[in-house]
């Protein structure tokens, strides 16, 4: 087979204890939940359906540098923990989901806020507010082969050493199983779909320079600098 052009290479995410990498299809992050995220976004935080928007598998960023963007003068941190799928379908039932999953991250989901918000404003897309070049600074990937399926266990963020958001993974308003549900009823999931699974409150600006110490109890720690 040949290309008129030169195609681009797979976006893949390293392995913790391997060599190996997971190669990424869609990226899928689910909005607002945290419930006390949602109140500080000016939302309800009750149970409402869940919604969803995507970045592209290039935002993904393994550099450990997340470079300002262009076009705004608000760009925010929001730490989450990432899903990766080596299973897919449609319709999956809650009870089978969790076969679905590989494994687990530490990301951010860098957002150009002030672009967001006009977005929001006029019933735009969000995509100049979240899909930003490097937006996804990612960890390495652990299997949960290793680690099982955590359900609770701390997540933070510090910015140039000071805490800036702060919760626990059993804080998620729609837990995994069912994120991965909904998603499935809407598209056909497939191995290398990745899930932001939402932030936790405490969400704020960085600017150049700044420093960004992300933790999950249980899946590790990501680091990066704003450049």
């Amino acid at each position: 087979m040949s290309f008129v052009i030169t195609p681009p290479e797979p976006v893949t995410l390293p392995v913790r204890g391997t060599s190996d990498r997971f190669p990424v299809r869609r990226v899928y992050c689910v909005g607002r939940n945290y419930a006390a995220h949602a109140v500080e976004m000016g939302f309800d935080p009750d149970r409402h359906p869940p919604f969803f928007f995507q970045k592209n598998p290039d935002n993904l960023n393994l550099s450990g540098e997340f470079p300002y963007p262009t076009k705004t003068s608000d760009v925010h941190h929001e730490i989450e923990l990432l899903v990766a799928l080596s299973k897919g379908g449609s319709n999956i039932p809650v009870a089978d989901a969790m076969d679905c999953v590989y494994g687990y991250a530490v990301a951010l989901d860098m957002t150009r806020r002030d672009l967001q918000g006009k977005a929001k404003e006029t019933g735009r897309p969000w995509e100049t507010g979240k899909a930003v070049d490097h937006s996804g600074p990612t960890s390495e990937l652990v299997a949960a082969s290793d680690i099982g399926h955590p359900t609770q266990g701390a997540i933070w963020l510090k910015v140039d050493g000071e805490m800036r958001q702060e919760g626990d993974i059993n804080q998620l308003i729609w837990k995994i199983p069912e994120m991965i549900n909904y998603l499935s009823e809407l598209f056909e999931l497939a191995p290398g779909d990745v899930i932001f699974t939402g932030t936790p409150s405490g969400v704020g600006p960085v600017t150049r320079g700044s420093v960004m110490h992300g933790h999950i109890d249980g899946i590790g720690d990501l680091n990066v600098v704003v450049t």
